[in-house]
């Protein structure tokens, strides 16, 4: 193996001069902590001897012994917490040696071309990217299989202490869209880097940083007492003084470190790992167009797709369909596929897909009746078809509790139903009445002096339009229009139900009210970046969009609450990374990495009235659910995607205005009066 102090790795070079640097500082540390026990040594030594002899001198050396004691006390409960600190480990996917003999040796071999050691293990991760993790420390033993899904260690825990090499993490899109050559191309750098992961050095310097970074994260959590938040404050103090001397020269090291593995890995496939990149660019893009808009879906309803990696080269292959720019890559799958380097890919995708869940959802770690495998045949019926028909029966509870009729005043018998012409009635929006105007914060002062003095508001709204102050008297208006009486209006379809269909988590007896109308009492579920959301929408739909929202926040509470409920911990335990016991990482703290930010109120309204239309169309005009891997749940007609619907959905939303959307309907065929089959 060539020697990292060789002249030719100037980034090798560079990457041992900084880990010096960082060893430097631990052992300035150090002897600052001995500096109190060398001063009490030579005072002791003086009293001895007779050269110090006295009053004061007797009195420096009981003090500055003492003050020894106490520092070496304190170095030693920090030396200790840094080296029995657990660091961070990445959730990943064991790859045993036998499940993948082809994988382990190309990497084995791709190591000898390199000249450099070959990782003790691989992983799969549920990302694209790949990188060398240093699992050498002790407490990286092999976890309880039913509390962890992390298993990247298939050797024992005995030899795993003393192997020096780290753990190889492939990024699982990698080994289903990459071809061999491909995958051999860009790992010759990451397997690369185990040359200096080897070195003395540079082992002991990361050893050295990541036992402090550890040991900040062991301190960060709430002590049992006073003294021990104490202790914990002041372990933490010196870690984060030592981590702020380090950092510096640790982040020039892992530079040199990796200009020095890219340098060796230049003779290895660089002609070939130039157009691998590419690959790895289009793959990020595939896989996360894949969890956002295919996966996250599923993972709402209780379902986890159980073939993700199969799911990104499909969605990659339409990419290379729909994008003249991508033609090329699709002819490159007639090549030998890395995932055929494992014996069984279909349990190691099933595997990941299980822990991607886990990581971007925060799903449980097992399967069960609220959290089972969908295959990519099954999506459109148990994911599609059942998340528009819950949103559709979400969107007419929500219209119950703001008293809004199921059929207006005269409609056909039969008609009473969850209607798609209930939604469209009551959300159109008159000439007289007003958007939503932007938030105005200098006008909040004033709004509760405003409450009071609308005549009639309409249901959810909270503002008197004009046609309510022109209905205020029954008898006028009788007077005035006789037909007025009997003849349904805008106001049929909003007055209240005598008898609304509501749930035990409704609340009927106080409507959300609009943000910018004239009710703005907080109820807790709202911000004002959802006010500002829904700026400019229209009062009905911003009111609905608030029950809305309120309503998902009740039954995801409802749902974290029972999943919370069914393994409460033991009273007087302990919560938080320090509680994991032999966790290799928190599985409290999921999901890890969120997908998305919370949906704002207008995307909850536009999703749940795309849903309603969506039913409407399946159950009147013949539609089918279907499954676009690049745009997720998608409505086919006669087998073509209808890909235009949320523009008039939108219109709907925003304006007010229904004909766009009715005359879409139209054209397909959609009867709106009749009643959907919902959930």
């Amino acid at each position: 193996m060539t020697g990292i102090g060789g002249g030719v790795e100037l980034g090798a070079q560079a990457a041992r001069s900084r880990a010096l640097a960082v060893l430097r500082v631990r052992s300035r540390a150090l002897a600052v902590a001995l500096l109190p026990a060398a001063v009490a040594v030579i005072l002791l030594a003086g009293g001895s001897t007779g050269h110090l002899v006295g009053g004061g001198w007797d009195a420096a050396r009981w003090a500055v012994s003492v003050l020894a004691l106490l520092v070496l006390a304190a170095t030693a409960a920090v030396a200790l917490v840094v080296a029995r600190a657990r660091p961070a480990v990445t959730p990943t996917v064991a790859v045993a040696e036998e499940s993948a003999p082809d994988l382990y040796r190309m990497v084995r071999d791709l190591a000898d071309r390199l000249d450099v050691p070959a990782p003790s293990a691989i992983a799969l991760t549920p990302d694209c990217d790949s990188w060398l993790e240093d699992r050498t420390h002790p407490a990286h033993g092999p976890p309880p299989a039913r509390d962890h899904d992390d298993l990247s260690d298939p050797v024992g825990p005995a030899r795993r202490r003393s192997a020096a090499a780290p753990v190889l993490v492939i990024g699982s899109p990698f080994l289903w869209w990459m071809r061999v050559g491909e995958l051999r191309a860009v790992l010759a750098p990451v397997v690369a880097g185990t040359g200096p992961a080897a070195h003395p050095d540079i082992a002991a310097a990361r050893r050295f940083i990541r036992g402090l970074d550890a040991a900040v994260a062991a301190t960060s959590t709430d002590g049992r007492g006073p003294l021990a938040r104490a202790a914990r404050g002041g372990i933490g103090g010196v870690s984060r003084l030592l981590l702020r001397g380090c950092r510096v020269h640790a982040a020039e090291m892992e530079r040199g470190v990796a200009a020095a593995a890219a340098e060796r890995a230049q003779a290895v496939d660089y002609g070939l790992r130039i157009v691998a990149q590419e690959q790895v660019g289009l793959a990020y893009a595939g896989w996360d167009r894949l969890l956002t808009r295919v996966a996250l879906p599923a993972w709402r309803m209780g379902r986890w797709p159980s073939r993700l990696d199969v799911g990104v080269v499909a969605a990659l292959t339409e990419l290379s369909r729909r994008d003249r720019l991508a033609e090329g890559f699709a002819s490159r799958l007639g090549e030998r596929p890395a995932c055929d380097l494992l014996e069984e890919p279909g349990l190691m995708d099933e595997a990941v897909s299980l822990l991607a869940a886990r990581l971007f959802h925060g799903g449980p770690a097992e399967t069960g009746p609220d959290w089972a495998p969908v295959g990519w045949e099954e999506y459109p019926e148990e994911v599609v078809d059942r998340a528009w028909r819950t949103d559709a029966a979400r969107l007419h509870r929500v219209l119950d509790t703001l008293g809004v009729r199921r059929a207006a005043e005269g409609a056909a018998p039969g008609t009473d139903g969850p209607t798609l012409s209930r939604v469209l009635d009551h959300l159109t929006t008159t000439p007289a009445e007003a958007r939503v105007p932007a938030r105005d914060p200098a006008a909040d002062a004033d709004t509760g002096a405003t409450s009071g003095t609308a005549h009639h508001a309409t249901p959810g709204t909270g503002t008197a339009t004009p046609d309510d102050q022109a209905t205020s008297d029954p008898q006028a208006a009788t007077a005035s229009d006789p037909q007025a009486a009997t003849a349904p209006g805008p106001q049929a379809a909003t007055a209240p139900d005598p008898q609304p269909l509501t749930t035990p988590d409704d609340q009927p007896a106080a409507a959300p009210a609009a943000p910018g109308s004239a009710d703005h009492s907080d109820d807790g579920n709202g911000t004002e970046d959802d006010d500002d959301d829904l700026a400019g929408t229209t009062p009905r739909g911003a009111a609905l969009a608030a029950g809305l929202s309120a309503q998902l926040a009740r039954e995801e509470a409802r749902t974290q609450a029972l999943a919370s409920g069914t393994a409460p911990p033991p009273p007087g335990t302990t919560t938080g990374p320090a509680a994991t016991g032999t966790a290799l990482w928190d599985d409290r703290a999921l999901p890890l990495l969120p997908l998305q930010p919370p949906r704002t109120g207008r995307e909850i309204l536009t999703a749940h009235i795309t849903a309603m239309v969506c039913c409407a169309a399946m159950d009147t005009a013949g539609a089918t659910p279907g499954l676009d891997w690049l745009d997720g749940p998608t409505l086919l007609v006669d087998g073509a995607r209808r890909a235009d619907l949320a523009l008039h959905v939108r219109s709907l939303v925003e304006t007010g205005d229904p004909a766009p959307l009715r005359a879409w309907l139209s054209d397909l065929g959609v009867r709106p009066e009749k009643p959907v089959r919902l959930v």
